[in-house]
């Protein structure tokens, strides 16, 4: 599928720059010769008239076969040509198979072939499937073998040929051709017979063809009248023209002079047909017998006999028609190619009969009208040029001078009669007869009339017809012009790439190139664009319409088609920049051995010989630099010359001699310069760059002629030099002077010297006469402006006053204008510039906010303060003002609506109240409406937002419908916020409430009263606010029922405070927090700071994720009780028996000292004034523990009346610190009795006596061991079992097994007291049952479980005290006598 290239650059120039065609190319040309080619659409309205007589003009049209336009494709078909001569001259005919539907490529197959090594290599290594996979067929086929028998069938016999393998005496053992095989070209019957293109051929005039019979092999001389009669088939068969879509039509046409065939074959049949003995006469030339005359054959171009087995390959049969042998073969296929042309058809055309021609043939091609789509056309005849399958011929008016048969352009003087509104074109420039000779042409100095390069050729196309990929003579500019009929496609590649596209297509097709080096001067090959650009060449195309000109430039190859019949006009031009690339391209054609159209030499020569005032200064620079190379090189050349012994020189007039009598001989290059000649060859000469090359004589018998000797030569080259200078000195002292700001007396001199030496009228000039006049006209006009200038302004607002003496913008611009380019200096002139560009800057500004739609008040008052400087009349004031007033009044509507947290509704009022009496204008409309319609939709919403928030409450869905309304309104809403607030916060307890609900954890009773609290202060209808109340209710009644089962009347403890372990043991609520701390200090110090109090352990317990955290927080209370308490009961023990002076220790409630009959708590152990505690609940029962008031916390319910609270509080799912504490109390309950139980099982009997004194029958007897090892563990027991808010029996069961245990108090045998009576330890009894300190011998007090100091009273009584119980010390108890409150006070009852 053809792709097409990118399009080259269109210009289309105003009238002003069609006006002078190299100007105008000069001006492209940057743009343009990147792409080689470009199209240039003259103004609307330049329609030149067709001036060439249409029935007067007859033309020859040359004939183009398309495909062998294509490199790649005549290389196929040059191949296929002699692969069908090797075996026609061997009396075969060669027919193309068919693999897999499709012709095969015979030139692909034997390139693969010879590419892996030749035919043995492939079949030795295998390799026929890798061959026909890189040919394009599908594998797994066996296409390969197929490959293999056609490679060995067609092409391997022409290999051999080709290697010279068949002129060999011997047949070789590899040869894979047995004597035995049959037919080397053998034919299937679906196979395609290829009919020889005979390119050569046709390029030159064909003799008269007498194609004699084929001649036969001697036979047996019986077989002679048998013979049968074979005609020849005329292989020279005319395609028809007209032929549709590759159909081929042959039309035999007969030849003069041929002979009946049947004669022909009776002549041969009598030259072989001998006899017998004759036949012995003949020899095979290979093995020398000559035997088997049967299978002998006589070549029929020397005679030679061969053996048909003794041939390599052999042949099988006898050919059927001529046969040659391998010498005369050999003879006959070497011959050398001739060069590849175009033949001319055999008929004359009128332009109106090639025009019928033409288009019958477009149209019976693609069987529609003429007019087809251009891309259709493109890629059909791309294809076309690609296929060796298909012959399609056309014709091609090329090439036709127009000198002979007329322009198609007006040219003075001619046939063509100009109307009178049409004489511009006789003398326009783009005329393309003028525009080789006008003087910006380099062409004009040569004086030959060069047809198609000075005159003009005319082309008459017709579809498909093509000009080859080519490159203009001397590398010149081309400008084509198509003066009407279908559009003509062009390919274009830039100059730069020249060398590029030639390499690529001596890589593609090196077989073209080596017959004919300098194919691509030849405009006869074509190769497609898509295989070049995919090589790396840039290739630009167009479609060229009647009435467009397409411009080639210097070395740009081109190429191209036409779509149907038309008729274009081209021509050659050179412009300056061509010169140093037309040197260059004579260099290149002496490399090429092409001849030149031209000396360029000589046109510079001739140029250099007018270097005086005619010449264009910028020509004469170009000469200048071109003459200066030719002159170094001239004179390198005369001097190596003169050093290789040439003497002999003569001056020879080369301008007067036609070009073909100068050609080098060697080079075929035009000499002018110089030359050398030798007697020996007359007529011949040779440049100096091929001295040697001329003759075999010496060197002293060259002559060397010259035009010019360079003492000449230097002269010409110095006017030359000057002339250029003389323009650049000019240049730059019209620069200078310019620059200089001088008097303008010396711009007009400057101007005159320019008109007398005629210099080119550049725009330097053209500015130097504008510059001139300006100058003179400024310099009243700027007087005449300072005189009437005054000031006018009022410093009030930017107003102005009513003169008429006030300076117009206009008038200013106009006078500015003047003095822009002025080369004189005016005092003036910087402040009028100056003015004019604050004028222009403010207009430009004012245009630009005005033209804005909504402008910035800070903009327009700048403008406004800066009109106050500009002393002219500005008409923009008054609308400066209107657009100042209203986008003060935008920008304030702008800064309310950002913020819209503060456009309240009275802010739109009194905006609105403002713009009704601003000026109109589409922005203030707009926003007045927009305001209105905020205000409205706020007042709206506003109203319907209170009632919202009000009684009764909304559901949040519905409030939420509301708000997505309001949301869209920028104003601050007090009320739609509020709305906006609540329904935010009923959304969040929403999601908290739900939240809590889906957690899958029990709530905790601070968050759901925290819940219901914010829930109940919320204006919206909560769903699930009533069940969360109901939840907190029953909370609250299950608390106040656990407080009434654990609380004491009157009690200062809380239900918490109860249920939980204490962080401080011993300390009552009155004790001060500091020394409660402090004790509790001392006492542990593994307590943890977060829970040193109970408000530590109530955040805790708030704070828990769940229960487990709940009872591991309370589990570690619980130890810091236990250690806390057991430390505070070895300190209090510690105290009452260490204490040497009685009246500093400090006990009981009342912090003072011990005094009369203390009581001590069992399970703090501090003592305690009876009358403190007396009348109390506290008071000791008979044989039960006594507790101080400080450790007894609740009334101790018993476990029955607990459990039915923890039940309760698990159907209430429902998680508060004081729930997690009873559960605490009541697992801790569990696992103590279980201790107890333990420890009874273990032998440390729990008694169920209710004495305390000793017991008649103990349920065990431990032994003294057991005994002591024992104490420490029951009387942890039982501290935590009265620590315990729980009445459990087995507390004072436990209390009196661990009186039993102390032999102390049963034995008293290590004790100094003495022995008392019954009576005495009864009476030592209070009547409650109590403990006294008055007779301590008779009571188990659990002090004496430790070592303690005695004291005995020196009263009356003699009764034995602890020093502690009754606070002496025992210093005082050994020097000072005691006397027991009894005895100080006898009337005092004894308890």
């Amino acid at each position: 599928m053809f792709i097409a290239p990118p399009e080259c650059p269109v210009f289309e120039p105003s009238w002003e720059e069609f006006a002078d065609p190299f100007a105008y190319i000069n001006k492209i040309r940057p743009i343009a010769e990147k792409t080689g080619i470009c199209k240039v659409r003259p103004p609307k309205g330049w329609q030149p008239p067709f001036a060439c007589d249409v029935d007067s003009l007859h033309f020859t049209p040359r004939i183009q076969r398309l495909n062998e336009l294509e490199a790649q494709t005549r290389v196929k078909l040059n191949f296929l040509d002699q692969i069908a001569k090797f075996w026609e001259l061997q009396g075969c005919t060669l027919k193309i198979p068919h693999v897999e539907r499709k012709i095969l490529d015979l030139y692909q197959l034997n390139k693969l072939v010879n590419d892996e090594g030749g035919f043995d290599a492939v079949c030795r290594e295998r390799r026929w499937s890798k061959i026909a996979l890189k040919m394009g067929f599908a594998p797994g086929k066996a296409i390969g073998s197929h490959l293999r028998s056609h490679y060995e069938r067609i092409l391997y016999p022409y290999n051999l040929f080709q290697t010279g393998a068949n002129l060999l005496l011997y047949m070789p053992i590899h040869s894979p051709m047995s004597p035995l095989q049959k037919p080397t070209l053998t034919n299937d019957t679906k196979d395609t017979d290829y009919i020889p293109h005979d390119l050569p051929q046709r390029q030159s005039v064909q003799p008269l063809e007498t194609c004699s019979i084929a001649r036969r092999a001697k036979r047996m001389r019986a077989e002679v009248g048998c013979m049968k009669t074979v005609t020849e088939e005329d292989c020279e068969n005319r395609p028809n023209l007209r032929r549709r879509m590759g159909s081929y039509v042959a039309k035999p046409e007969p030849q003069a002079g041929k002979l009946c065939p049947l004669a022909k074959f009776t002549e041969k049949c009598m030259c072989r047909c001998v006899c017998l003995s004759q036949v012995d006469q003949y020899m095979c030339l290979v093995c020398g017998s000559g035997s088997e005359e049967d299978r002998l054959l006589l070549c029929d171009g020397c005679d030679d006999s061969y053996h048909t087995f003794c041939l390599i390959p052999p042949l099988h049969d006898v050919p059927k028609g001529d046969w040659r042998c391998p010498k005369c073969l050999a003879q006959e296929c070497c011959k050398p190619q001739v060069a590849f042309g175009f033949e001319q058809a055999g008929r004359d055309y009128s332009l109106r009969t090639f025009g019928d021609m033409a288009d019958s043939f477009k149209s019976d091609y693609f069987n529609m009208p003429v007019h087809v789509s251009l891309v259709l056309v493109e890629k059909e005849f791309w294809r076309l040029v690609s296929t060796i399958e298909e012959d399609v011929t056309v014709e091609y008016g090329a090439d036709i001078a127009s000198k002979e048969f007329g322009s198609g352009f007006p040219i003075r003087g001619g046939r063509f009669q100009v109307s009178p509104e049409d004489e511009d074109y006789l003398s326009s420039g783009w005329n393309l007869n003028n525009m080789p000779v006008m003087d910006s042409s380099v062409l004009t100095h040569i004086t030959a009339d060069i047809c198609g390069m000075k005159l003009p050729w005319l082309y008459v196309g017709m579809c498909f017809s093509s000009f080859c990929w080519h490159i203009e003579d001397h590398w010149s500019y081309s400008i084509n012009y198509l003066h009407w009929g279908e559009p003509k496609t062009w390919y274009g590649v830039p100059g730069y790439a020249a060398e590029k596209l030639e390499w690529v297509m001596r890589k593609l097709a090196p077989e073209l190139f080596e017959s004919q080096p300098d194919l691509l001067h030849q405009l006869v090959t074509i190769m497609n664009p898509n295989t070049l650009m995919n090589h790396g060449v840039p290739i630009y195309r167009t479609n060229q319409c009647s009435g467009e000109f397409v411009i080639t430039f210097p070395r740009a190859y081109h190429s191209g088609f036409n779509q149907g019949f038309n008729f274009a006009e081209a021509v050659n031009f050179c412009t300056m920049d061509w010169m140093p690339m037309g040197r260059m391209c004579v260099d290149h054609y002496r490399q090429l051995n092409r001849y030149c159209v031209f000396s360029h030499d000589e046109m510079v020569c001739k140029m250099a010989s007018k270097a005086d005032t005619t010449m264009d200064v910028a020509l004469a620079s170009a000469v200048q630099r071109d003459m200066t190379v030719m002159l170094q090189e001239e004179d390198k050349l005369r001097d190596k010359v003169s050093k290789m012994g040439v003497q002999r020189s003569q001056q020879a007039e080369y301008d007067l001699l036609p070009d073909e009598e100068r050609q080098c001989s060697k080079c075929r290059t035009t000499c002018y310069l110089s030359a050398l000649t030798c007697p020996c060859s007359p007529g011949q000469l040779v440049c100096l760059h091929h001295a040697h090359d001329l003759c075999s004589c010496t060197s002293s018998e060259l002559t060397l002629n010259y035009r010019f000797t360079m003492a000449e030569l230097y002269p010409m080259m110095e006017a030359v030099t000057l002339r250029a200078e003389s323009y650049t000195y000019w240049v730059s002292h019209v620069s200078d002077i310019l620059e200089a700001k001088q008097d303008k007396k010396k711009l007009r001199s400057l101007v005159v010297e320019a008109e007398v030496k005629r210099f080119p009228q550049s725009d330097l000039l053209r500015q130097l006469r504008t510059v001139t006049l300006d100058a003179e006209k400024c310099a009243v006009v700027a007087q005449q402006l300072l005189i009437g200038k005054r000031q006018t302004r009022y410093r009030s607002g930017g107003r102005k006053s009513q003169s008429q003496n006030l300076l117009t913008v206009e008038e200013l611009r106009s006078f500015v204008r003047q003095l822009h380019n002025l080369p004189c200096s005016i005092r003036q002139a910087p402040l009028l510039k100056d003015l004019l560009t604050r004028v222009d800057d403010f207009q430009q500004s004012s245009e630009q906010l005005l033209s804005d739609e909504a402008p910035s008040p800070v903009a327009l008052q700048g403008l406004l303060d800066l009109s106050l400087g500009l002393d002219v009349e500005l008409p923009q004031l008054a609308l400066l003002r209107e657009r100042l007033e209203q986008a003060r009044w935008l920008d304030g509507v702008k800064g309310a609506s950002v913020r819209p947290h503060s456009l309240c509704l009275d802010t739109m009022r009194r905006l609105i109240d403002q713009g009704v009496g601003l000026a109109p204008h589409s922005s203030v409309e707009r926003a007045m409406a927009r305001l209105q319609e905020l205000l409205t939709m706020s007042e709206h919403w506003e109203e319907r937002a209170l009632p919202s928030i009000s009684r009764p409450r909304h559901c949040v869905e519905t409030l939420v419908e509301a708000l997505q309304e309001v949301a869209s309104i920028p104003a601050y809403l007090p009320n739609c916020l509020l709305l906006k607030d609540t329904v935010d916060q009923a959304k969040d307890w929403l999601q908290e409430a739900e939240t809590l609900q889906l957690g899958g954890r029990i709530p905790v009773l601070d968050t759901l009263t925290d819940l219901v609290s914010r829930a109940k202060a919320i204006p919206v209808w909560l769903d699930p606010l009533a069940r969360l109340d109901s939840l907190v209710f029953d909370v609250q009644a299950w608390k106040e029922s656990a407080a009434k089962t654990f609380l004491m009347k009157n009690s200062a403890y809380s239900l918490l405070e109860v249920l939980c372990p204490r962080c401080e043991a011993g300390t009552g609520p009155q004790q001060s927090k500091y020394k409660r701390a402090k004790d509790a200090a001392q006492c542990s110090e593994r307590n943890s700071a977060r829970l040193d109090c109970l408000s530590d352990v109530e955040r805790a317990l708030s704070e828990s994720k769940d229960s487990a955290s709940a009872m591991a927080t309370l589990a570690e209370v619980r130890q810091k009780e236990m250690e806390s308490l057991l430390a505070l009961r070895a300190s209090n023990e510690s105290k009452l028996l260490l204490a040497g002076d009685c009246g500093a220790l400090r006990v009981c409630v009342c912090h003072k000292a011990p005094s009369g009959a203390m009581l001590q708590c069992e399970l703090c152990r501090d003592a305690f004034h009876r009358s403190c505690v007396l009348g109390s609940n506290q008071d000791p029962l008979p044989n039960q523990a006594w507790v101080c008031p400080r450790c007894q916390l609740s009334e101790k319910p018993p476990l029955d009346r607990v459990l039915p609270l923890l039940a309760s509080l698990q159907r209430i799912r429902v998680r508060l610190p004081e729930g997690d504490a009873l559960r605490f109390l009541i697992e801790r309950t569990v696992r103590w009795q279980h201790r107890v139980q333990q420890a009874s099982a273990e032998g440390v009997a729990v008694t169920t006596s209710h004495q305390r004194w000793a017991s008649s029958s103990p349920t065990w007897a431990p032994s003294p061991t057991q005994e002591t090892n024992s104490i420490p563990e029951l009387e942890e027991l039982m501290v935590e079992g009265f620590l315990l808010q729980v009445t459990l029996p087995e507390t004072q069961q436990l209390y009196r097994s661990l009186i039993k245990l102390d032999p102390r108090h049963h034995h008293h045998t290590d004790s100094p007291f003495p022995q008392h009576s019954a009576e005495q330890d009864q009476h030592q009894q209070n009547s409650q049952g109590g403990t006294t300190i008055q007779n301590l011998t008779s009571v188990s007090f659990p002090l004496s479980f430790y070592q303690v100091n005695w004291v005995q009273c020196d009263g009356s009584c003699q009764q034995w005290f602890h020093q502690v119980c009754v606070g002496v010390s025992a210093e005082q108890a050994e020097k000072e006598d005691y006397i027991c409150i009894s005895c100080t006070q006898p009337d005092h009852t004894r308890e």
